[in-house]
């Protein structure tokens, strides 16, 4: 299923997809938020657990996000080590985002290739709020 998946995505190495998201990709981190509170976070992604994933990104969904990006826009899905955001990415392609890739080697990847992580902002959610509803963090 892993095969599958990476064959219909587009697989970027850490720079690459710093380099993609300085350039107007949008960086979603399907993290939980215990291991975006331990390890940190990539500036200017926005978090979408992979467990509510396709709700706060499916268009005309009740429950879509209101920082998911359009169809066309690339995304580049961040997990821990790269396995399940190579799932979540082609999910995505099916949700009809042509332009879904992931960061090969995940969050791991990019921290060691010293590119750029900030603490995550904690905030606990507000009574009604939706997981997966809010801004990028800068």
């Amino acid at each position: 299923m892993l095969a599958r998946a990476r064959r219909r995505i587009r697989r970027l190495q850490p720079h690459e997809a710093h380099r993609a998201a300085s350039v107007g990709a949008l960086i979603i981190d399907i993290r939980c938020s215990a291991d975006r509170d331990r390890d940190g976070v990539i500036p200017g992604s926005v978090h979408v657990p992979r467990t509510v994933l396709e709700w706060r990104l499916t268009p005309g969904s009740p429950w879509r996000s209101p920082y998911a990006p359009d169809l066309d826009r690339e995304v580049v899905v961040v997990c821990d080590h790269g396995y399940a955001s190579s799932l979540a990415a082609a999910s995505l392609v099916d949700l009809g985002f042509s332009r879904a890739g992931e960061v090969a080697g995940g969050f791991e990847a990019w921290r060691h290739a010293g590119l750029p992580t900030m603490t995550a902002i904690r905030h606990d959610l507000a009574a009604g709020e939706l997981v997966g509803m809010r801004a990028p963090e800068w």
